[in-house]
């Protein structure tokens, strides 16, 4: 059996998803527009300014791209940040380099994540974007040999086309995105 990319997997998904939602056109169907991935790092950029290019520079090795610092939108003064202060990294992924995340997260890093049963249908919003929590960057094969001291988590959100939760939630079934199995109630 082929083993298909996403990109095949979208143009295979309109076939699927047309019984169920009966689109009459593939523009119609749902399609994957940007994958964003997030790094808090709060106050740890003016304790240590080299933690912060640490934390980038292994992002940029997951994802493939250069990643932006994000400043903080408004001072709060018991956390002690002031408006325009660095307090996390982005990357937003589009095209290939998104796809091949998305390969890459799919079949290598969700595995590998400590015990792993599936992601749960409830992260799906109403409309129809998902938003996956990972608390260890370690579960990427690129940071395998480097030294696990500094570990941090993400946020990763994959963005679609579709404009409901229902639709976003079977889209993404179809992508291969590994959904907890519903259980049956006796």
């Amino acid at each position: 059996m082929k083993h298909l990319t996403i990109k095949e997997k979208e143009a295979e998904v309109f076939s699927k998803m047309k019984e169920v939602f009966g689109y009459k056109n593939a523009m119609a169907a749902p399609k994957m527009k940007k994958v964003v991935i997030n790094v808090g790092t709060g106050t740890m950029m003016k304790k240590d300014k080299n933690k912060n290019e640490a934390i980038g520079d292994r992002l940029s090795k997951i994802t493939g791209q250069k990643t932006a610092l994000r400043g903080a939108k408004q001072s709060i003064a018991s956390f002690k940040t002031r408006q325009g202060d660095p307090v996390g990294i982005m990357v937003t992924l589009r095209g290939k380099r998104m796809y091949a995340f998305l390969e890459k997260l799919i079949n290598v890093a969700l595995p590998r994540t400590k015990d792993f049963r599936g992601i749960n249908r409830t992260v799906v919003d109403n409309i129809g974007n998902l938003t996956i929590g990972i608390k260890e960057h370690t579960i990427f094969p690129e940071t395998a040999d480097e030294d696990i001291r500094d570990v941090f988590g993400m946020s990763i959100t994959l963005v679609g086309t579709a404009k409901t939760k229902k639709e976003g939630t079977v889209f993404f079934e179809l992508l291969g995105i590994p959904f907890k199995k519903e259980e049956t109630r006796k």
